[in-house]
């Protein structure tokens, strides 16, 4: 998701043509909600505010619409190397039922995309790529791995994706009527045991009505809560069956609240952190990359290599006040007319939940000590911010919740 250009109001008719909409969306327009475009989706930016949005998440439970996310499948015999080829992490570790967060770099190292990889079978993977980049790594992944025993499938038209995240998403998923686990007996106290051992980057095969869902505890809030990946014929009564079950506890959100509460977890988000000229280690993904795994994959040598010395690296910032630095602006050493540009902001905001204004930045490698206090140039005035460690080397493997600080290990 990058900076929305703009809202249109519930009920607007003049859209392009070539708009995509959402199977939700008569749903989202019933709800009050505002739009935005985005990669070609007229996707929800807001329903109330994204202050209310923001904390209903962090308090309670919140609910989007992901169906713009890119879903391909590669499947085969050789789907598990194809794999390891083509992206930067090792997808052969990873069990039946698992994801693992991992990257498909250029060749020179750069980041063409970030992603979710479930395991789905035996000899079958779902790749669930940014909705801006779904086109490109189909491609890439139809071109990697055709030396291998391989098929690739771009489902995205054929799934749609609902996501309940927040302290109270397990207790409101176990309550919801109609979800069943696949197997033997496919009844609703199997379905409620089931997601309750279900550990973070993990997902089960369920059914909801009778029709098949995938039910993953992922998600990029930065709290509990789990992704349900649906047709998209039935993704209307999976969302209105989970707002009833919740009544005022599930609040409906926008992709405006997405992005302050994935910028508090500090994860980073493609087109701002993440890119085409950034290397893994400079975002402090470095450990996404699995150089101990055999054989060759794509990016491997530029990766070894490593970026161009005194390359900027990805630090969090703070600040105090309520002037909050935005993507774009200057980051300096000093406030005095002879201060070093360091760097620059990639994503910032004032943080709902802290009171006070965070960001991340991309800064020179000496001014990216913790505690640094640097300034960032906010509309002609510098403001102070300190320097301040990420929530975690790998922020897409932290535990679902800003609360802790410990970590799940993944191969």
């Amino acid at each position: 998701m990058t900076d929305a250009p703009g809202t249109t109001e519930p009920g607007t008719t003049a859209a392009a043509a070539t708009e995509r909409r959402s199977p939700l969306d008569a749903v989202h327009r019933a709800e009050g909600a505002s739009f935005t475009d985005f990669a070609g989706w007229q996707m929800p930016v807001r329903y109330s505010s994204d202050l209310a949005e923001h904390h209903a998440v962090r308090r309670n439970a919140g609910l989007f619409d992901l169906s713009h996310m890119g879903e391909i499948v590669v499947v085969g015999p050789e789907s598990a190397a194809a794999l390891d080829y083509a992206l930067a992490g090792k997808l052969s570790a990873i069990v039946e039922g698992q994801a693992k967060y991992s990257l498909l770099l250029a060749r020179d190292g750069g980041v063409i995309d970030d992603l979710v990889v479930y395991r789905t079978g035996e000899d079958r993977y779902m790749v669930v790529a940014n909705a801006a980049n779904r086109q490109v790594v189909a491609e890439e992944l139809r071109a990697r791995t055709a030396p291998f025993q391989t098929e690739v499938f771009d489902e995205s038209d054929d799934i749609a994706l609902v996501a309940i995240q927040g302290p109270d998403a397990l207790e409101v998923l176990q309550q919801t009527p109609g979800f069943g686990i696949e197997g033997p007996g496919n009844d609703e106290e199997d379905f409620v045991a089931a997601v309750a051992a279900l550990k973070y980057y993990r997902a089960a095969a369920a059914t909801f009505q009778g029709v098949p869902v995938l039910v993953a505890r992922t998600g990029y809030t930065g709290e509990d809560g789990f992704e349900l990946y649906v047709a998209p014929d039935r993704a209307t009564a999976l969302w209105e069956a989970l707002r009833e079950t919740g009544g005022p506890r599930v609040v409906p959100c926008g992709l405006a609240s997405r992005d302050t509460l994935r910028l508090e977890a500090g994860m980073p988000l493609y087109g701002h952190e993440l890119g085409r000229e950034t290397f893994p280690v400079q975002a402090g993904l470095g450990r996404v990359v699995a150089l101990s795994k055999e054989g060759d994959f794509v990016g491997r040598a530029a990766i070894e290599q490593g970026p161009p010395e005194g390359a900027p690296v990805l630090v969090g910032l703070t600040a105090e006040g309520r002037r909050a630095p935005r993507a774009g602006y200057e980051v300096y050493d000093g406030d005095g007319a002879d201060a070093r540009r360091v760097g620059e902001i990639t994503s910032g905001a004032l943080s709902p939940t802290l009171g006070h204004p965070v960001a991340m930045a991309f800064v020179a490698p000496d001014a990216a000590e913790p505690g640094t206090t640097l300034h960032v140039d906010v509309r002609g005035t510098r403001v102070p911010a300190s320097v301040t460690a990420l929530p975690s080397t790998s922020a897409a493997e932290r535990r679902p919740s800003h609360r802790t600080t410990e970590h799940e290990e993944h191969p």
